[in-house]
């Protein structure tokens, strides 16, 4: 478990860093159903990357 924000801002980058990877392969196979499921999966570390207030002020409480 990320100790703090910082650092689990760098876990969250290196998930969107590997969907990245995975999106690049799809697109070559044409995988719809896997480019969704990506896509899907972005949005959700985006909106824990992005939230506001940040999460630390979540994980003290």
């Amino acid at each position: 478990m990320p100790t703090n924000e910082k650092e689990l801002n760098c876990y969250l980058f290196d998930q969107i860093s590997i969907l990245e990877d995975l999106e690049e392969i799809a697109e070559k196979e044409k995988a719809e159903e896997t480019l969704k499921a990506i896509a899907k999966k972005r949005k959700q570390i985006e909106r824990k990357l992005y939230q506001k207030p940040p999460l630390i002020d979540n994980l003290n409480k």
